[in-house]
């Protein structure tokens, strides 16, 4: 059900709500086809076989329990059902059944993956659906309103924090100070090492790009004083994120943070 209360006036709450959704869907229909790709490397001979990590489950019955969910045939039944249910969430927005699938089967998926299989991507996709499963549950229990409004802020501060801690931690280092911490990085990405002419083989203009990613993520609370810097902060992190995929292959972290931008429009707009 789409909420029809009034909003703030950039983003109102019904196209947010659809936003996310169908980020979301996006974002965890990406992982869900990646997944699909990677099952012959989860049986037989591969590299991630179950019959290896079913050893850190310490409890007999759980054990027992998820063979039978992570034999090949039910692993690909229940990758093929989340990838159906992400299709009707992007279509036709959340509910609480469809939500409450998804995050139960994502549990299922981390556990196979030992609690993470692509690390901080993995976190906040986990936080988006943790939001989506909060403001279905509370709709329930109280009204929509105050549902989408505990879950998107539940998403705003859980996004927003990841910035500044990020942020945070680059500031104590001292590699990231004086921006060897770039240039270290970049060589060792997927069109590295850089020419030896790059610009950011300059000391000081390692530093200058490295100071400026410092303070953009330190900053980041100041986003949620007014919606259109959240906008201005959004843009400036979704051509972060790109870049990230662009030198790395982590394309699971540019969807992932992505999601969460509606949430955090909408709650700049709420202050």
């Amino acid at each position: 059900m789409t909420p029809e209360w009034s909003t703030p006036y950039i983003l109102s709450t019904p196209v947010a709500i659809r936003a996310i959704e169908f980020l979301f869907a996006m974002c965890a229909g990406i992982q869900t086809l990646e997944y699909w790709r990677m099952r012959h490397a989860m049986q037989g001979d591969g590299l991630w076989v179950w019959s290896i990590q079913r050893q850190d489950i310490p409890s007999p019955w759980i054990r027992r329990c998820l063979d039978g969910l992570y034999t090949p045939a039910m692993f690909s039944a229940l990758l093929l059902t989340r990838f159906m249910a992400l299709i009707s969430l992007a279509m036709q927005g959340s509910h609480l059944y469809n939500i409450g699938f998804l995050f139960v089967s994502n549990l299922a998926i981390l556990i196979r993956w030992r609690g993470a299989f692509n690390g901080g991507s993995d976190f906040m996709t986990l936080v988006v659906l943790t939001g989506l499963l909060i403001a279905q549950v509370v709709s329930q229990l109280e009204s929509p309103e105050l549902g989408w409004r505990a879950g998107f802020w539940y998403i705003t501060i859980q996004s927003i924090t990841s910035y500044f801690m990020s942020g945070s931690v680059k500031l104590l280092k001292r590699e990231w100070r004086d921006g060897s911490a770039m240039t270290i990085f970049l060589n060792t990405a997927i069109h590295g090492p850089l020419s030896s002419n790059h610009w950011l083989r300059q000391p000081w203009l390692a530093a200058i790009s490295s100071w400026s990613f410092i303070l953009w993520e330190c900053a980041a609370p100041l986003a949620l004083l007014d919606a259109r810097l959240a906008l201005v902060f959004c843009t400036i992190a979704a051509f972060f994120h790109f870049l990230v995929f662009w030198y790395f292959g982590l394309n699971r972290f540019f969807w992932a943070w992505m999601a969460t931008f509606p949430a955090i429009v909408w709650c700049a707009g709420q202050i």
